[in-house]
């Protein structure tokens, strides 16, 4: 698997290339692993969900956070420093897990969950919790969401390792929907940090795929594409 190690300069952008490297997948191009980072808050939107509820879009206004909309699935996150995100390619031939949303989840979490446990030294578990969560005990480290094609899927993955949930308050209301175990607890009751260094996670995260080849020529043109004609408009933001 060809592994990518790149943030783009715009929240829309980065997006956007994820949602590149699944077409160009779907089209014959290689299964790949992206990982990159976020320097200051950003809220993201998942493909169907409404703005006007699941933000504060006037603090958000404030102090200058933007909104961008990802093409995967799954509730509103807040992303930032603290944050690793991993964007996974894969096909569904990989394995007969992959054909099947729920099964998928439980497959690429719990990869996670068996590469990340030997490195904690905790009393508390990771598990896989909810439909598309990894917790350690009952607070949520990792929130998950997918795109599916005809023959690939694209994971997108946070995993919380020094983030800062109290600026989750401010910018992200109570979701409308919440898992059973979340017990309507707030977001900083509900959402805490792993106890590994960021560059551990990456190094464990690529293990996983054997993500070992670097991937020189990624889909720059049709990223560009995307952001001017769908991430980066408002009619794709607020879409709902």
């Amino acid at each position: 698997m060809k592994r990518l190690d790149v943030t783009l300069s715009s929240i829309g952008a980065n997006l956007a290339l994820d949602e590149a490297l699944l077409l160009d997948a779907e089209a014959g191009g290689p299964e790949v692993l992206r990982l990159w980072e976020w320097p200051s808050p950003a809220m993201v939107l998942g493909a169907a969900g409404r703005l006007a509820l699941e933000i504060d879009e006037a603090a958000c206004r404030t102090d200058g956070v933007p909104i961008a909309r990802r093409s995967s699935g799954g509730g509103t996150v807040l992303l930032g420093p603290g944050c690793l995100l991993f964007s996974v390619v894969l096909r569904f031939e990989r394995d007969p897990a992959l054909a099947d949303l729920h099964a998928s989840y439980r497959f690429i979490l719990g990869k996670l969950q068996r590469s990340l446990t030997p490195l904690l030294r905790t009393t508390e578990e990771l598990v896989v919790v909810g439909v598309s969560d990894l917790a350690l005990g009952v607070r949520k480290i990792s929130g998950n969401a997918q795109q599916r094609k005809r023959t690939h899927l694209l994971h997108h993955g946070s995993l919380l390792h020094a983030f800062d949930a109290a600026t989750v308050e401010r910018y992200l209301r109570m979701p409308p929907r919440q898992p059973e175990y979340r017990l309507g607890r707030s977001h900083i009751e509900f959402m805490t940090n792993l106890p590994i260094e960021c560059s551990t996670l990456k190094t464990k995260v690529a293990e996983i795929w054997d993500a070992n080849e670097p991937m020189a020529d990624w889909p720059a043109e049709l990223t560009n594409k995307l952001v001017r004609e769908k991430y980066e408009t408002a009619e794709w933001i607020h879409r709902r």
